[in-house]
């Protein structure tokens, strides 16, 4: 008996939902593309408990007729295209005719449709891909589909959804890139009741930039508009400056299709190399417009991803395009100068009057000037002499490097009557005690006497405590490295970033980032997309343990209220942003190394820059932080932290060994 068995239609239309559809947001998207195709101008989107459990798409488009209402909901039935030859110049969004069947199937949908040439609308329900009812219905013109209890008939595809907040935030970013691609469709968006999102309709790409990501991202865009080789790039790009972290803001549509194009992100950040700080990424919301034929938008399930027949015209038009605007909207002033001439004040000049060397000139008493820093010069005369303050550092554990002249002198005569005591001092005299102060003169606490009747030096006390290893700091290079000399026997040159970056890594991580939160004067909003922003808001103890105090702002925004205390108020919304990114592309990483990159990059950020100006307390504190600490010889990320110049190595090199 033969093995391979025949699916019945149901189980096979299973399977195929489960390609088309697989969270609540992959059916929003099949419908609202269904909505545009139908010419609408107008888009409600409605979800609750993240479009698991309803789901409302409304529009007022062309409508469908009551003919094909069934048909519509049957395997491979579409408008979209007829012959083959279709496939070769798809102008519309869906084409498959898939997106209706498979919904149908794996939920209890409803469907509210009116044609534009019918008096009478039709209500038709079906439940598990199996009709319940085909009724007239009174509704205006356009199509509305409500979708209840997704997969409630396939328990093993239920259990693997996530929260509602994370379903509900996936349908956020499907209707906000669908929202950037078609700017002349007002689009709303209620979840749980309450608008999240409601685009003007106007047709202008800034408009829809504004609704979607606020007026902060907005407003740090500069305009592109460039045509070539019939390629036409439309759109906005983020301003140099404002340059994010990571790709996820980079958005590209395609025919008003949203897609996954490597070639115009190579090309955009080829033409922004010069101006983008390098590990930065611009932002962008760009339009490209390209012939139908000329592209095969049937490459992938969820069409996501594109084929270009040639490459290089998209990559060169939007490049150019890019470069094109990064020229314009360049904000670098030039020095210009001020030619105009002041005829009038050049004319109250006159000619200065020939040298006559004669005796009259010579007996002319001469005119006793002013002197303008007569004043200054008489008050520093009577003021008292200011004492320079030229520190030396000859020790790095010392309370303080300085020392006094009186202190200097004090030991110095203490050392000379010591060494002349034991000069005129012979081994077999006796001694007594009181003699050491008052034949001496020397105080009782410097002279000690031996079992032997001799004298002996007492060391004095130091100003500081000797260090068992001594360090000798030599200086400063490049305003990066540490020079510090060892024993007299070694050099040590550290990178103070690497240092730095390599203690505070260890303290965030022996702490948890307990007691490293500052909090803020003027809090900071961060606009993520929302995948990012789902990762953010699951994981905000996370950020906690590391010194920030993040709160959910809303619609894909969050809110820092307090930030590392070491981290410069510029870097805290691009460590927020990379954090957030990392999360979301790492969702399968265990804890501990989620946190360890967040320490890494908190650390990278809070350390003190290489060929930034340090004080010299911070290079002292560094040098011996880490001379105090032999385990400090990588930074988080590898890089060694100093490097050891022995004397020997140095006198070879001067040949003198």
């Amino acid at each position: 008996m033969g093995v391979i068995n025949v699916l019945d239609k149901h189980v096979a239309e299973l399977i195929a939902a489960g390609e088309v559809v697989e969270r609540p947001a992959s059916a929003i998207k099949e419908m609202i593309e269904n909505s545009i195709d139908a010419g609408s101008s107008d888009i409600t989107v409605e979800i609750q408990n993240g479009g698991i459990t309803f789901m409302r798409v409304t529009d007022n488009g062309c409508g469908i007729m009551r003919d094909d209402v069934k048909l519509a909901f049957l395997p491979h039935a579409t408008s979209k295209i007829k012959l083959e030859n279709d496939l070769d110049r798809i102008s519309t969004l869906g084409f498959r005719g898939e997106a209706l069947s498979s919904i149908s199937s794996v939920s209890r949908l409803q469907l509210l449709t009116r044609n534009e040439n019918e008096d009478i609308g039709i209500s038709y329900e079906i439940d598990g891909g199996e009709e319940v009812s085909f009724d007239d219905a009174g509704c205006p013109v356009g199509t509305t589909i409500i979708v209840r209890d997704l997969f409630y008939n396939i328990p093993a595809r239920m259990k693997f959804l996530k929260k509602d907040r994370a379903e509900g935030n996936a349908v956020a970013n499907v209707i906000d890139k669908i929202a950037l691609s078609h700017p002349e469709i007002a689009f709303t968006f209620i979840r749980d009741g309450k608008r999240v999102l409601n685009t003007s309709g106007d047709g202008k790409i800034k408009s829809a930039i504004y609704s979607v990501y606020g007026r902060d991202f907005a407003n740090g865009l500069i305009p592109v508009n460039y045509e070539l080789n019939g390629i036409t790039v439309k759109g906005y790009i983020s301003k140099p400056v404002n340059a994010r972290p990571n790709r996820s803001m980079q958005n590209f549509f395609i025919n008003g299709r949203y897609v996954k194009s490597v070639t115009a992100m190579a090309a955009i950040e080829e033409a922004c190399k010069g101006n983008v700080m390098v590990g930065k990424f611009p932002a962008c919301v760009l339009h490209i417009s390209i012939p139908f034929e000329a592209i095969d938008v049937n490459v992938h399930p969820s069409k996501i991803e594109v084929r270009f027949i040639n490459e290089r015209p998209v990559f060169d038009a939007v490049y150019h395009a890019v470069k094109t605007s990064l020229n314009n909207n360049d904000e670098r002033k030039s020095v210009t100068f001020n030619n105009a001439r002041n005829d009038n004040a050049f004319s109250e000049i006159k000619k200065p009057k020939p040298f006559v060397t004669t005796p009259a000139v010579f007996e002319k008493k001469e005119e006793k000037k002013s002197d303008p820093f007569a004043y200054l010069n008489e008050a520093i005369k009577s003021s008292k002499p200011i004492k320079s303050f030229n520190p030396s550092v000859s020790n790095f554990n010392s309370p303080t490097d300085i020392y006094s002249k009186e202190a200097v002198r004090r030991e110095a005569d203490i050392e000379h009557k010591i060494q002349e005591n034991i000069n005129r001092t012979k081994p077999e005299d006796t001694v007594i005690v009181s003699k050491s102060k008052n034949e001496l003169n020397i105080p009782d606490e410097e002279l000690i006497v031996n079992e032997t009747k001799e004298v002996v030096e007492k060391e004095p006390e130091p100003l500081y405590a000797q260090p068992k290893n001594k360090l000798t700091f030599l200086g400063e290079a490049f305003k990066t490295y540490i020079l510090v000399e060892k024993n007299d026997k070694e050099i040590i040159i550290i990178d103070k970033h690497a240092a730095h970056e390599r203690m505070i890594y260890e303290r965030l991580k022996k702490e948890r980032g307990a007691g490293f939160t500052q909090v803020l004067l003027q809090p900071i909003t961060v606009t993520l997309n929302k995948n990012d922003y789902e990762s953010a808001i699951s994981n905000l103890d996370m950020f906690k343990e590391c010194a920030f105090d993040i709160e959910d702002f809303g619609n894909g925004s969050l809110i820092v209220r307090g930030a590392p205390q070491y981290l410069d108020i510029s870097d805290i919304e691009s460590s927020v942003i990379e954090m957030a990114g990392y999360i979301a592309q790492n969702k399968k990483d265990i804890r501990s190394e989620k946190m360890d990159w967040i320490y890494h990059n908190v650390a990278c950020r809070a350390a003190i820059k290489g060929g930034n100006i340090s004080t010299r307390e911070e290079l002292i504190d560094i040098a011996n932080k880490l001379d105090e600490d032999p385990t400090l010889r990588y930074c988080p990320h590898g890089r060694p932290v100093c490097m050891v110049l022995s004397r020997y190595e140095l006198e070879k090199q001067f040949g003198r060994v």
